[in-house]
C-alpha cells in the first residue's frame, strides 16, 4: 500500500498473462485515500493487473483491442477511468465493455469508440444497440450438437422424400382381375342413390308374396359400367399412369 501526500512511485504491473510489461504504469496515492494509475500512451496490449483500491485510472492511447470480461467490476472504488485513443474491435467480445460504460457513465472520461469492423468504425461503444450483440449469445456444445444432428435428419428426410418420388415415376402397379370376377354382376355396380334405392324398395314389396323367387326391374339389373369401353380404360391407364391391369 503507497502513503504519503504527493508521493509519485514507479509500479511495476503484471499483466493478465503474468508477463511484465516493457514500461511500468506510473501509480501515486491520492489524498484522502485511494491509488491513481498513469498507463497512458504506453503501447499496451492488453490491460494490466490492477490494484484493487485503484480509483483514477488512465489507459488512454495504448494498442486496447478489447478488455476482459469481468476487468472493472473489482474496482469497487473507481471514480474516473480515461479509455479514449485505443483501436477499440467493437465483436462479441467487447460486450462487456459497453455495459459497463453503460453503468458507469459518470465516471469516463473520454468516449471510447469502435476502430473496426468498418460498418461501425468512429462509432461510440456505448452507442452500439442491442441488435447488435443479437448474435452473441453463448454458444454451448449441446446446443451444436443438436443443431448438427437436426441438420442431417432433415437432409436424410428431403433424400429419402426424392428417393420416393422418383421410384414412383418408375413404377409399375399390376391389378389382377380373375376370370370369375371378369362377368360384373349388376348388384356389386349397382349405384346406392336414393332413388334407386327406393326404386328397390318398391321392387321387394312387389315380390314379397313370392319367397323362392326375386325379380328385379330393368334399372336395378343394367350394370353402371359399360363392358366394352373397358379395354380403353386399360390403355388409357397404362399409358398415362403407368398402371397395368392384368387378366388371369
Amino acid at each position: 500500500m503507497l502513503s504519503g501526500s504527493g508521493l509519485a512511485v514507479f509500479l511495476l504491473l503484471a499483466t493478465s498473462g503474468a508477463q511484465t510489461i516493457a514500461q511500468p504504469c506510473l501509480c501515486s496515492a491520492l489524498q484522502p485515500a485511494g491509488l491513481q494509475v498513469n498507463c497512458s500512451s504506453l503501447g499496451l496490449m492488453e490491460v494490466p493487473h490492477l490494484p484493487s483500491d485503484t480509483t483514477e485510472l488512465h489507459l488512454q492511447d495504448n494498442q486496447f483491442t478489447t478488455v476482459s470480461p469481468g476487468l472493472f467490476d473489482r474496482l469497487a472504488g473507481l471514480r474516473k477511468v480515461s479509455l479514449s485513443g485505443n483501436p477499440f474491435h467493437c465483436d462479441c467480445r467487447i460486450q462487456y465493455l459497453r455495459n459497463w460504460l453503460l453503468r458507469n457513465r459518470a465516471v469516463v472520461s473520454g468516449e471510447p469508440t469502435c476502430a473496426s469492423p468498418s460498418a461501425v468504425a468512429q462509432t461510440a461503444i456505448t452507442g452500439l444497440s442491442d441488435d447488435y450483440f443479437y448474435s452473441c449469445g453463448r454458444k454451448s456444445c449441446v446446443g451444436g450438437t443438436y443443431d448438427a444432428l437436426m441438420g442431417m435428419m432433415l437432409c436424410g428426410l428431403i433424400v429419402l422424400l426424392m428417393w420416393g418420388l422418383r421410384l414412383a415415376k418408375k413404377s409399375t402397379f399390376t391389378l389382377d382381375i380373375y376370370e370369375r370376377h371378369t362377368g360384373f354382376e349388376a348388384e356389386s355396380l349397382r349405384s346406392l342413390k336414393p332413388k334407386h334405392r327406393k326404386r328397390l324398395q318398391r321392387s321387394l314389396s312387389e315380390v314379397s308374396g313370392n319367397s323362392d323367387s326375386l325379380t328385379w326391374t330393368e334399372d336395378l339389373e343394367r350394370p353402371l359400367l359399360n363392358m366394352e369401353l373397358l379395354p380403353q380404360i386399360l390403355d388409357v391407364l397404362h399409358k398415362k399412369h403407368n398402371i397395368k391391369i392384368k387378366a388371369t
